[in-house]
């Protein structure tokens, strides 16, 4: 099965050969004018439907396939079965992607305000934007034209988004400045105290919070997930950067482009990252730390030292990959050599 069109609406049929345009591809001769109406997996396309191939693991899929048209490698082309239309890529992935993506745009603004939605009377709204039921836009507010603001969600006063933006289901935002194209994604919290204090005689003594947020181009927040506001310096997003489902960013952390920050990972405050680093799931960054352009950390990391650029690190504390793996080599040859010792010992007990 293909995408279900009750949540998915299709924006087909469309020529194969505008499809082709958009991935960058160049449709066969004679198929240009091949109608599609969506994609799907290997396994669940069918006729009307374009799918991909992404390595030779899945080539028993492709020979059993119904799909329409099939993008994959230039290696790949002799496999593909009969009348299925072959789209030769050098990344069948992104190609994949940026057709699904032309024939299931995300949802954007339909330009209508909802009765329910609370705006205040100094609000700027851009032309065609959409305000859902039971939104709230406080007093100072800028949006962008055609930037989507769905059912309850909250935006504070004075907060600004740029053009194209989608606030989605229950997120709130506060002393938040946003880029053009800027996702939300439900419930995520924008801007809220950063967690900071100082401690007299056992007394928490509440610092101030008053930085900012700030939101580059194109930057995509998933659900629930938080970002702190500034505790003097602003907290920044670089343009591009993606932060996956209930990933949690400190005061005055800054990311430089194109980051990746997966589920669960946490970045303590005044963390500075670079450009298209990758923190995997779960991994954990202590605060005031240097992690340097296109660095990786692995899952479950627990990072206390600067990670200089493009280094791999892995493991509680977390340390270059190949040292991480060897040491638990040993440990696991530790644990071997103690067993062993038992039992010999119990042999010669016996």
């Amino acid at each position: 099965m293909a995408a279900d069109s009750r949540f998915h609406p299709a924006a087909g049929p469309l020529p194969l050969a505008q499809l082709a345009q958009v991935a960058g591809l160049t449709a066969p001769e004679g198929t240009g004018d091949r109608l599609f109406t969506s994609v799907g997996t290997l396994k669940s396309a069918g006729p009307d439907d374009v799918t991909f191939l992404d390595g030779r693991r899945w080539l028993p899929d492709l020979r059993e396939s119904r799909a329409g048209a099939v993008i994959l490698a230039e290696e790949n082309r002799h496999d593909v079965p009969e009348g299925m239309i072959a789209l030769i890529s050098p990344t069948p992935i992104l190609a994949f992607a940026r057709i699904a993506a032309a024939l299931h745009p995300p949802l954007a603004s339909n330009g209508t305000r909802h009765p329910t939605a609370v705006v205040a009377e100094d609000a700027q709204i851009g032309e065609g934007c959409e305000i859902g039921p039971y939104a709230v836009i406080e007093e100072g507010v800028v949006l962008g034209p055609r930037t989507l603001v769905a059912a309850h969600a909250h935006i504070g006063r004075n907060c600004v988004f740029g053009a194209e933006c989608r606030i989605l289901s229950h997120v709130t935002v506060s002393h938040c400045l946003a880029g053009d194209r800027v996702t939300l994604n439900p419930g995520a919290r924008i801007g809220s105290e950063g967690f900071g204090f100082a401690t007299s005689r056992g007394e928490h003594v509440t610092v101030p919070q008053l930085g900012r947020v700030i939101l580059g181009d194109g930057v995509e927040v998933g659900a629930n997930a938080c970002i702190d506001r500034g505790s003097g310096n602003d907290t920044v997003l670089g343009a591009g950067t993606r932060l996956d489902n209930l990933t949690m960013l400190g005061h005055n952390v800054r990311t430089g482009r194109g980051c990746i920050i997966v589920a669960q990972a946490g970045i303590s405050g005044s963390t500075v990252i670079g450009n298209y680093v990758v923190v995997a799931a779960q991994a954990g960054l202590a605060g005031h730390l240097t992690v340097g352009d296109q660095a990786r950390i692995g899952a479950q990391a627990g990072v206390m030292a600067d990670v200089p650029a493009g280094q791999d690190v892995l493991g509680s504390p977390a340390l270059p990959v190949r040292d991480t793996l060897r040491a638990h080599t040993v440990l696991r040859e530790l644990g071997r050599s103690k067993a062993a010792r038992r039992t010999a010992k119990a042999k010669t007990s016996d």
